[in-house]
């Protein structure tokens, strides 16, 4: 089976393509499947584009676009993983992997497939220590932070990744395993690359997440980029197990490729033994992996704050292993009905870019959307969407995608099974109720027997009392500064907090009972509200109330009319209060301190009198 394998892809499919087919027919030879190594820039349209950690300068939409809207098909089955340089809410959407355009497949944050029996791993994005502890808590719209932590690898992955035998034929990276230049031409790398001497003497070039995966797995192959150069090494796993093992060759062929410019080495072809030579090329889902997920999928995290996960030091009664044995294989396998094909089930969710009609308007980052591929393997396997989690947490409704169009891009594989016997390769998978259903649901629902991690202190939460209370619920430390946290308190002392603002008003309304002569001017009033507005960091909805308020004494006459406009007052904000209008913090106008708020308002009237006068 022939293999290509390219670095950095950076949006140009269509020259990668071409350049594979100049090879095919040069050497006269057909090429299977591509491999890339990650910044795929797989944009639909402007919006993903935003969504992109690079300078404005670099922003291209590239080719991929052609792909993804039909007007052209990938010649070969293209197999990629994520970088650093990525369409991130479009590749967040399918953190298990999924089809991003016909013939274009993503492997997830990490997946494991196998091609022709060819045993294919992978992980996305790049390393950096400062979040590789963190949950997945990001979601669309990015910040400037969360724009590049979306893409750094997480613990959870490489944790699932070493629960795996090592047989393992390929695998591949953006980062590079962290010392991995030890084991080929280094001197030739320094002439190319100058510039990483220092990393390299300080032993910090590459990703330690790799490096320990790279001695766990022990694959044949290893393909990186990343680094936009070519470089080969062999390491000898001999060297590092026991006496027992060594007479077992143990070799891996590490080739990191450069990125698809002229003149530049970024395309390798390969020839590996496969199971099958002729006809349609088998394309699965690795059953050690799918149960690997489910065995782990309480382990899932979205938080921004550190967490640890079960390791050798842990309690004893606390499972840390979860290579699966030939029972939980079994439970998986029997819950696909013995069908592990990969379906066809690619449909397009967003409206693709048009050259020909492009907008002036500005263009802004797009919301999160719940992809429907997504959706179908979590309801299938019993697993948990970590998107669906970090919006729900942050209190976010969960938008679904649907289909764009309803052109045949959907291609289920022909032997579908019953709705009672689910298979991925079925045109419904769950019924309409386990569809609908939250990741939280979803968990009690299908009474999953997992191992929970060990807690000391695990607090209850209620998501605004919307979940029913069989669903099993997230724990929350008591220091936990998250935004459900700030949600809570919200609630509880919005009671507390829209008295107070009524009591402030309505003490300034019987103060004001004093001043006979106050006429203020129209332009006046909206000036002195301003000033509180920069002064007292007033929100927009304390201004406006405030506004209607002294426009209205000019007009009262005597106390009847006052104590109207008062009662007035106290119906706004009991209405207010009833659709949730009040969720400011404790420095807002509903708790500012009473003599300071009536003090400097009848400050400025008084200013005014006096220059009337």
């Amino acid at each position: 089976m022939k293999i290509a394998v390219e670095g950095c892809a950076h949006g140009e499919l269509e020259k990668i393509y071409e350049t594979i087919l100049d090879i095919e027919k040069a050497e006269n030879i057909k090429i299977d499947v591509l491999l890339c190594c990650g910044d795929f820039q797989a944009t639909r349209n402007l919006e993903d584009m935003q969504t992109m950690a690079v300078p404005d300068k670099y922003k291209d939409m590239c080719t991929f676009y052609k792909y993804y809207s039909g007007e052209r098909v990938a010649p070969i089955l293209t197999i990629f993983i994520g970088g650093n340089h990525e369409a991130s809410n479009h590749l967040q959407e399918l953190p298990y992997g999924g089809w991003v355009a016909p013939n274009i497949y993503y492997l997830g944050y990490a997946g494991v497939v196998r091609l022709n029996g060819i045993r294919i791993g992978g992980i996305s994005g790049i390393y950096k220590s400062h979040d590789y502890l963190r949950g997945r808590f990001e979601y669309c719209p990015y910040s400037e932070s969360t724009k590049k932590s979306v893409y750094h690898v997480r613990q959870l992955e490489v944790f699932r990744l070493n629960q795996l035998s090592n047989d393992m034929d390929i695998f591949i990276s953006h980062d590079w395993p962290q010392g991995i230049y030890n084991y080929g031409n280094k001197a030739q790398l320094l002439r190319f690359k100058p510039f990483l001497r220092e990393d390299m003497e300080n032993d910090r070039l590459g990703s330690k997440p790799c490096e320990e995966l790279l001695k766990k797995l022990q694959p044949n192959y290893w393909f990186s980029a990343h680094l936009h150069c070519k470089f080969a090494a062999l390491v000898d796993h001999r060297e590092q197990d026991d006496m027992d093992n060594m007479e077992e060759e143990r070799i891996t062929k590490f080739l990191a490729l450069d990125k698809c410019l002229p003149k530049r080495r970024f395309l390798q072809v390969l020839d590996i033994e496969s199971e099958h030579t002729d006809g349609e090329i088998s394309f699965e889902y690795d059953l050690e992996w799918l149960t690997i997920l489910y065995l782990t999928n309480h382990l899932i995290n979205i938080k921004s704050q550190y967490y640890y996960l079960p390791g050798r030091g842990s309690a004893a009664e606390e499972k840390h292993m979860f290579t699966p044995n030939e029972e939980e294989l079994q439970h998986i396998r029997e819950k696909l009905h013995c069908d592990l094909r990969i379906p066809k089930n690619f449909v397009r969710t967003v409206e693709p870019y048009d050259p020909m009609n492009v907008s002036e308007m500005p263009v802004i980052q797009p919301k999160s959307f719940i992809n429907p591929q997504t959706t179908q393997f979590c309801d299938l396997l019993g697993i948990d969407d970590p998107l669906s989690l970090a919006m729900m947490l942050s209190g976010h409704e969960l938008s679904y995608s649907s289909a764009y169009d309803t052109s045949s891009d959907i291609q289920l594989n022909e032997s579908s099974l019953l709705i009672d016997g689910h298979s991925l390769n079925s045109s419904s998978c769950a019924d309409s109720s386990m569809s609908q259903m939250s990741p939280l649901k979803r968990k009690s629902s299908l009474s999953l027997n997992l191992p929970m991690p060990k807690t000391n202190n695990l607090n209850i939460i209620d998501l605004n009392k919307s979940l029913n209370p069989d669903e099993l619920n997230l724990d929350l430390n008591s220091d936990d500064d998250s935004q459900m946290e700030d949600v809570q308190q919200s609630t509880h002392n919005s009671e507390t907090a829209d008295k107070t603002e009524l009591s402030n008003k309505t003490d300034t309304v019987h103060k004001l009972t004093n001043l006979e002569e106050v006429n203020l001017e129209r332009d006046t009033a909206d000036e002195r509200i301003n000033e509180d507005i920069k002064g007292n960091n007033l929100d927009n909805s304390s201004a406006k109330i405030m506004k209607t308020d002294i426009l209205n004494l000019k007009q009262a006459d005597n106390e009847d009319e006052i104590k109207t406009l008062s009662e007035d007052i106290s119906l706004e904000k009991t209405t207010h209060s009833e659709v949730g209008y009040h969720k400011t913090k404790q420095n807002d106008l509903g708790v500012l301190p009473v003599k300071k708020f009536k003090r400097r308002n009848m400050n400025l009237y008084k200013a005014d009198s006096e220059e009337e006068s």
